[in-house]
């Protein structure tokens, strides 16, 4: 016997309810009445908020007998209009989610409380193997009051995949269950891999005891939520320029970056203070930004914690390792921003005052695989900031902040023919983003030189040169 994985619905491969499209969609086909229901947009809002209740699951209960008489054939019309909008909200990852199981060889289903009429078309948009779903009995083309089947909710819903299972030949204790609501505790705990996703309160503190993974499919896996939303979009709203009056930020062509769908930002590497500019570039689009950054930091307490939950990827250079680029190339493909320096690691001695930039491979490959647009962000300023011989910036110079200046250019013109072809146009498009200085070559003086090198360094800083190889 093989196995499978069952998705629910509302809350799960939907961030929020559909109710409010289906309820649209059947005013729309003349099935409902085209007027506002009293208090139904109230019902809708607390069911994303907090989940399924039990007088909520009474009232779904209930539909079969309300919807007596209606049309099966406009109301199978209203869930295909449906479709349309709501294939559109599921998040990305949970997209991805999919694609994998079917990749790995696995049946995918959709078990939820809504009714089947309604909720096929979303399912077959979604490319899903099969529906468990509520269906409503039906006497000459239209429903009859009653319920065919099971009601696909609580044991009701283990009890349907049950059976569908036996008719498919798969072992449930092997497979796969994702779901929001403490009222799917029956089948998460019937599978072998439980996964609470968005959980409602109840489910997140039995998730907690049962040490079940807990994930959003709206951002990457490990990223928590609080009241709905992910750290990183908290952080945002904190981003304003006079909560750091140690630095002044010149930022232009922000529009530049897309407002939605994938993209891969790339910055020079001059600083420790480079993200945090580009955090403060992604703060004014309203994105999140996914940092591909050294093992060191994840490793790093508390910091390592903070980067995990900000979405942070991380990268172990010399491993050889492809996970990095994968985990980057399955946010993409999720519609993410994914962010990385090509230079891997900030010049140090006088290569770090060199006009021409040697990037690495990971930025083009990237691209190559997944067709998103390369977006330069050309940073200066930064080493002013938070030069490399300093533990931490100088968040003292209130009096006379150093001003950070990050330039946005257009999308980078690629070839994906060769990644050392592509490395060289990224890297010069980033070039032709700075400043006029930053393309002299010039002899730095000692101090500059001290500057640019570790706090841990103690050679001749004349001697020190950069010898890092210029792929990955």
């Amino acid at each position: 016997m093989t196995d499978a994985a069952f998705f629910d619905l509302d809350r799960t491969l939907l961030t929020g309810a559909s109710g409010p499209m289906f309820s649209t969609m059947l005013k729309r086909v003349g099935v409902l009445p085209d007027r506002s229901i009293p208090g139904e947009g109230l019902v809708f809002k607390f069911f994303d908020v907090v989940g399924e209740t039990l007088p909520s699951m009474l009232v779904t209960r209930q539909m079969a007998r309300a919807a007596a008489g209606w049309d099966r054939s406009l109301v199978q019309e209203a869930g295909r209009l449906a479709a349309d909008r709501l294939v559109d909200e599921v998040p990305g990852f949970a997209k991805a989610l999919i694609a994998k199981h079917h990749a790995e060889g696995r049946k995918v289903v959709m078990a939820t409380t809504s009714p089947y009429d309604l909720v096929k078309p979303l399912a077959d948009a979604l490319g899903v193997d099969d529906v468990l779903a509520t269906r409503y009995g039906e006497d000459a083309g239209r429903y009859d009051g009653s319920v065919d089947g099971f009601f696909v909710w609580g044991p009701g819903k283990l009890a349907a995949v049950r059976e569908w299972a036996k008719r498919n030949g798969v072992d449930v204790a092997k497979s796969y269950a994702y779901s929001d609501s403490i009222y799917d505790l029956p089948l998460l705990s019937a599978v072998k891999f439980p996964t609470a996703v968005n959980p409602d309160p109840r489910l997140r503190i039995v998730a907690a005891l049962r040490r079940w993974p807990s994930q959003f499919f709206d951002v990457p896996a490990g990223v928590p939520k609080f009241a709905g939303l992910e750290p990183q979009r908290a952080i945002q709203m904190l981003a304003r320029p006079e909560l750091f009056p140690w630095v002044r930020f010149d930022i232009e062509g922000v529009e530049r970056i897309p407002a939605e769908g994938p993209a891969i930002i790339v910055g020079n590497h001059r600083s420790y203070f480079d993200p945090l500019a580009i955090g403060m570039v992604m703060a004014r689009v309203g994105r999140p930004v996914r940092f591909l950054g050294k093992k060191e930091v994840f490793d790093a307490p508390v910091v390592g914690q903070i980067t995990a939950a900000l979405g942070g990827i991380r990268v172990e250079r010399g491993s050889g390792s492809d996970e990095p680029l994968a985990a980057a190339a399955e946010a993409l493909r999720a519609g993410e921003v994914v962010a990385l320096m090509p230079q891997g690691t900030i010049p140090r001695g006088r290569a770090f005052f060199d006009p021409e930039l040697k990037g690495r491979w990971g930025a083009a490959k990237l691209a190559a695989e997944t067709r998103a647009p390369i977006i330069p962000i050309g940073l200066w300023g930064t080493e002013k900031v938070w030069p490399r011989n300093a533990r931490t910036p100088d968040v003292f110079a209130i009096g006379h902040p150093p001003t950070v200046r990050a330039r946005v250019g257009h999308p980078v013109d690629l070839r994906y023919r060769s990644a050392d072809a592509d490395t060289t146009r990224i890297m010069d498009a980033l070039v032709d983003l700075l400043p006029a200085e930053a393309r002299e070559r010039r002899e730095p003086t000692p101090e500059e030189l001290a500057r640019s090198l570790p706090a841990s360094y103690k050679g001749d800083p004349d001697a020190e040169v950069d010898r890092r190889p210029g792929r990955d």
